[in-house]
């Protein structure tokens, strides 16, 4: 009897915790819900923003090509708006004034979301120029709203930081499970059920990283106000510093830092003793050591352990020498080939690390936010003309080519006299001048070269070329624009690409006069290509290698950054009865010591024999 009544209260215990188990995963659901619903009548211009940024991503992934001109701008302005959406909303809490004018707010930023798209519409592409000042402009976007709760607020900008910090990681682990999770099951679906369109891969993780991560994260952050207990009370929880991460930071990051800051000690050491400057590779270690350091500067503010005291008291004073000596190091590269982009950019976070390591060496902790806000300054000072990275950087190198070729003779008084008798240096540095103009757009610009000029017209306008252009180790081929293509005898066609990182279109599947087939193309290595028509059976009707034919334009003499005419960007192939038009839209190849990797964009049209 007692036997049995110790069972009966054993399964009533099971039974007991099983429903708590129950109740606590339901729970835990409910407060999921219930924080992305928040989040969404929180953040509703960057919820509404998101899903039209997955939209449009996953039509992209339908395609299996290049999407309109349209597309792409659309992906811009709604990344963007979500940003910005982001920004607004901070405001509207930070300032009593603004929240009350929620409306006219949201109004405000709309309206600077439509003015984006419509200086976007002219463009005739997503050029360089555009992807880097949307980058640039998204980043100062996140430093504003970064800074904005600890603007005259008892919650100081390293506690904020730390939130953000926090639950940026919580989110990028939850949407890690939930994507690997998904993968399985759709593997699984595939493998056991029916066959599943390999593009559900792509759209499941655009859905969990675009969507569901930038959701999470959102719902993550509490309301920066004193208004009410509840807000308050939540922002002070997610504001403690868990002991796993003070390790990760106090114990791992700061010592591995001092490590580094002793590495680049040594080198300077260096430096000094054999006069001998570094060529341009210490700016992007520099960069990334003041980058790092800066984080775990803000990082370590909340805490007071031995470690953390140190570093706050030391790395401010060391970063400025550091940063001192790459400024000089840089100051070289400028002065022997002008300033690019990056090199603007190296500048100028240099400048930005000084000011920031002299400011954190006087001001008080409570003064971080100072960082965000000088580092929004300056990434809006770098896009805002004629001060911008692209102003700069193109009168630099349009000034460095005219330079050189008045100094060949070649420029005279803003007239051309073609000359095939120029030092070495000068046709090197100027192919190398010109294909950074070319590739910017920035020809245009320059009033004693014709509008239609191309690398490949050098010889013919300039009166020499770079003879020696595979030293520097890169071959690029494209077709002739606006040139007549004859499809005739063709059933289908397909805009296809393979890029070098192993990452290529397909298969695609199609029919032709109700026979199904698919178009495969495999990477078999860093430069070669396969492209195959197979049958249902996985069985190849016809097919090809792409290496060959491109190594061999270079065989033929085609110099690099040459147009060619549309049959000479043409490979044909028959078997079977099938026939395999690939006509190359460009050919971009690099070359190592021991290998070469490619990249090719073609058109791809296949006809069938009759059924």
């Amino acid at each position: 009897m007692i036997h049995i009544r110790l069972k009966l209260r054993t399964i009533q215990k099971g039974s007991c915790t099983r429903r708590r188990v129950q109740m606590r995963i339901t729970d835990t659901i409910k407060q999921t819900v219930q924080k992305f619903c928040k989040a969404v009548s929180r953040f509703p211009l960057t919820v509404t923003c998101l899903v039209s940024t997955s939209i449009l991503q996953c039509y992209m992934v339908s395609l299996h090509g290049s999407p309109d001109l349209i597309i792409q701008k659309l992906l811009f302005t709604f990344s963007l708006g979500s940003f910005l959406g982001v920004t607004a909303q901070f405001i509207c809490e930070r300032f009593e004034q603004l929240s009350k004018r929620r409306l006219i707010v949201y109004a405000v930023s709309c309206l600077l979301i439509v003015g984006y798209y419509l200086i976007l519409c002219p463009a005739s592409a997503i050029s360089y120029q555009v992807s880097a000042r949307t980058s640039v402009a998204v980043f100062a976007m996140f430093c504003v709203f970064m800074w904005t709760p600890s603007y005259k607020s008892s919650y100081d900008f390293s506690s904020i930081a730390l939130i953000h910090f926090k639950a940026v990681f919580t989110a990028a682990l939850y949407s890690l499970v939930l994507s690997l999770g998904c993968v399985s099951i759709i593997a699984t679906i595939d493998a056991l059920l029916f066959k599943v369109n390999g593009d559900a891969y792509a759209y499941m993780l655009i859905i969990v990283w675009v969507l569901f991560a930038t959701l999470y994260y959102l719902s993550l952050l509490p309301r920066f106000s004193d208004e009410e207990d509840a807000d308050r009370e939540y922002a002070l929880h997610t504001a403690q510093y868990p002991r796993y991460l003070e390790i990760l930071v106090s114990y791992i990051s700061v010592p591995l830092v001092a490590a580094y800051t002793m590495v680049l000690t040594a080198y300077f050491i260096k430096i000094l003793v054999t006069i001998s400057w570094p060529s341009g590779l210490l700016g992007g270690m520099v960069l990334g050591y003041s980058a790092a350091g800066l984080i775990i500067h803000v990082l370590v503010s909340p805490l007071e352990n031995r470690f953390a005291v140190l570093y706050r008291k030391i790395f401010p004073k060391v970063l400025i020498p550091v940063v001192i000596v790459q400024l000089f190091s840089v100051g070289i590269r400028l002065n022997a080939y002008g300033v690019t982009e990056s090199r603007y950019y190296i500048v100028l976070f240099g400048i930005f690390s000084i000011v920031s390591g002299i400011l954190l060496s006087f001001q008080p902790v409570a003064r971080n936010g100072l960082i965000a806000v000088l580092a929004a300054g300056f990434a809006v000072f770098s896009i805002i003309p004629p001060v911008d990275a692209f102003t700069v950087s193109r009168y630099s190198q349009v000034s460095r080519l005219e330079s050189m070729l008045r100094s060949a003779g070649v420029l005279v008084d803003g007239r051309l006299y073609p000359k095939s008798n120029v030092p070495p240096s000068i046709a090197i540095e100027s192919t190398s001048a010109l294909f950074y103009l070319y590739d910017r757009g920035y020809i245009k610009y320059i009033s004693w070269l014709p509008a239609d000029f191309k690398p490949s017209d050098m010889k013919k306008v300039l009166g020499f070329e770079n003879t020696n252009d595979n030293i520097n180790n890169y071959f690029f081929a494209s077709i002739e624009p606006v040139r007549p293509l004859n499809i005739q005898g063709y059933d289908t066609f397909f805009e296809m690409s393979a890029s070098r990182n192993g990452t290529q279109e397909g298969p695609v599947d199609f029919a032709v006069r109700g026979i199904e087939y698919k178009l495969v193309m495999n990477r078999l290595s860093s430069q070669e290509v396969r492209v195959s028509v197979q049958n249902t059976a996985g069985v190849e009707l016809v097919g090809t290698g792409l290496y060959d034919f491109a190594a061999s334009l270079q065989r033929q003499g085609v110099q690099s950054r040459q147009s060619l005419p549309p049959e000479k960007m043409s490979l044909k192939v028959e078997k079977n009865g099938f026939k395999l038009l690939i006509l190359f839209k460009d050919i971009s190849i690099s070359y190592s010591d021991s290998d070469a990797s490619a990249d090719y964009n073609m058109l791809i049209m296949i006809s069938a024999p009759p059924s």
